[in-house]
């Protein structure tokens, strides 16, 4: 009884309706195409065990951070569910140093961006991009700003949590009779969060190539367009 009513208190809490959801995500989606974003491509193996070029797989990112550099160089990002990419990397091994490249894209690579966003259009990038293989058999792409190897950190996370679903929890009859509330609810498509531990920098723009370069700048997402940053606009006050 008393588990009972603590769920219920904490479904109540966080209690969001359909409408007020919807509309935060439309604001939020407003605000982010206002905020220049980094653009990344993962890539890994589809069969980690007796892996060929057909087994290459890369998908570009719609979120991508660094979280964390102490105690361990952390970063993060999330795939939307089914994918080809998020089932290779739950399947992938846990001991080799890395299970995936996360390649930072520059400046010279939106034509990548799309190749590996698009695969109804794209079904072959990796005949179309030049690339290198980490220790590990990864590909690492060409010309990226850097390339960080990297294993998962912890199982990746579920972000279909019913109770934040904008459903009436709190008054439906049937979550009484239901063994789970997934079975009342369903999970509709959602998706998986993963925090991975950078274990090498496979490739550095800046070891390669001077500051002047296009592949030493970042590749943004603004606006719903591909751009990139230059010093010249910063005023002079603003300047570090």
């Amino acid at each position: 009884m008393l588990a009972r009513d603590l769920q219920r208190h904490i479904v109540q809490r966080a209690h969001l309706s359909t409408t007020t959801n919807n509309e935060v995500k439309k604001r939020l989606r407003s605000l982010l195409r206002e905020s220049a974003q980094p653009v990344a491509v993962v890539t890994s193996l589809l069969h980690f065990n007796d892996a060929s070029p057909n087994d290459y797989h890369g998908a570009t990112l719609s979120s991508f951070s660094s979280i964390a550099l102490d105690p361990y160089p952390l970063v993060a990002f999330s795939l939307r569910i089914p994918s080809r990419m998020a089932t290779s990397l739950r399947s992938a091994h846990p001991d080799p140093p890395s299970n995936m490249v996360v390649n930072i894209l520059s400046a010279t690579q939106a034509p990548t961006a799309v190749l590996f966003s698009r695969p109804d259009l794209h079904p072959n990038p990796f005949q179309e991009v030049e690339f290198t293989l980490n220790r590990e058999g990864i590909p690492v792409l060409e010309g990226c700003l850097g390339a960080l190897s990297c294993k998962l950190a912890t199982n990746p996370m579920l972000l279909d949590d019913p109770r934040f679903s904008g459903r009436d929890f709190e008054n439906d009859s049937r979550l009484g009779d239901a063994e789970s509330e997934n079975e009342i609810f369903p999970p509709s498509i959602t998706s998986e969060l993963f925090i991975a531990r950078v274990t090498n920098i496979e490739r550095l723009a800046l070891d390669e190539a001077d500051t002047n370069d296009p592949q030493t700048m970042p590749l943004l997402y603004h606006r719903r367009n591909y751009l990139t940053c230059s010093s010249k606009y910063l005023l002079d006050n603003q300047k570090p």
